[in-house]
């Protein structure tokens, strides 16, 4: 198979996203091309002392070095048939350089946000898991993994860092309301933890943009004159079921009321083509979900420019 690079282009604010179907032990799984740098074919990998369990190790096709992880083995399925026909996702996300060991690749899907779901709590017990997205293409089911819980249970470091999160006298965060929107309940318990931690006591956290750009046109509709007194900013991820972050900051920018509310895109996935993309849907600021002592100063600044 040699190397085949991604290059799919989306008009920015869609609500659309490209998802890639590859096969772990005859089952359909899903991740979004924006995450992809390239697939490769199985290659050598040199094995790490004391490595986690879920990582074969590491290699370097070119000039960068990749830690690969074994998903199958993550996900407690069964090994390749063909482990010679196996396939490297080459990704780059959250700053980290990683290769995703999979079975099979199939196709990339356009699909729309609003037709992904999320799992129902029952699956895991209530808890948070390893799905946040199942999308129906034709007549299969595709689980869409979150690759940012995948790597915070190998490597909890890869996660927001509370000892980032800086304080200031003189700053009155405790009263100034964010609204934040993101679907993983993980980094939504993390966000909370870092912005409480840094003073911003006032949150209002959704599931998705979606929730999001209903929350905002109900303050819209009880007193559009006073806006940015309900919601001094907007904090959102970029990939989430119903609409993701993009679309939202799209809507929120081109609304006559809700334009002037300042909006942060804070996400994985954050590289210099994303950054163009959030730059055409009007984001005020966009930062990488690791810099959360970053989107602090960002937001300190930002909202005290206004109130």
């Amino acid at each position: 198979m040699g190397s085949t690079e991604t290059n799919i282009l989306l008009e920015t604010g869609t609500n659309e996203l490209e998802i890639l179907e590859f096969i772990i032990s005859g089952n359909s799984y899903g991740i979004n091309v924006a995450k992809i740098t390239e697939l490769m074919q199985v290659q050598e990998v040199q094995e790490m002392p004391l490595a986690h369990p879920f990582v074969e190790g590491v290699f370097q096709p070119r000039d960068e070095v990749y830690t690969i992880i074994d998903l199958a083995r993550y996900l407690g399925l069964g090994i390749s048939e063909n482990p010679d026909k196996d396939i490297f996702i080459i990704s780059n996300f959250n700053q980290m350089n990683i290769a995703f060991h999979v079975h099979a690749v199939e196709s990339i899907y356009r699909i729309s946000w609003q037709d992904i779901e999320k799992p129902d709590s029952i699956i895991y017990g209530g808890q948070e898991g390893v799905v946040t997205g199942i999308a129906k293409v034709d007549d299969r089911i595709i689980s869409i993994l979150d690759f940012e819980k995948i790597t915070f249970d190998i490597s909890p470091e890869t996660g927001i860092d509370l000892s980032e999160v800086k304080t200031y006298e003189g700053v009155d965060r405790e009263n100034t309301p964010l609204v934040v929107a993101e679907d993983s309940a993980l980094l939504r318990k993390m966000l909370s933890e870092a912005l409480h931690t840094s003073g911003y006591m006032n949150l209002t956290i959704l599931n998705n943009g979606e929730e999001a750009w209903d929350y905002l046109n109900r303050l819209k509709d009880e007193n559009p004159s006073s806006i940015i007194s309900k919601a001094a900013c907007l904090i959102t991820d970029i990939e989430m079921p119903k609409m993701d972050g993009h679309r939202l900051t799209k809507l929120v920018k081109t609304d006559p009321v809700l334009k002037d509310i300042p909006v942060i895109i804070f996400s994985s996935l954050i590289d210099e083509n994303m950054e163009k993309k959030g730059l055409e849907v009007g984001a005020d600021a966009q930062l990488s979900k690791p810099e959360i002592g970053s989107l602090v100063d960002v937001v300190d600044v930002i909202v005290h420019k206004i109130i």
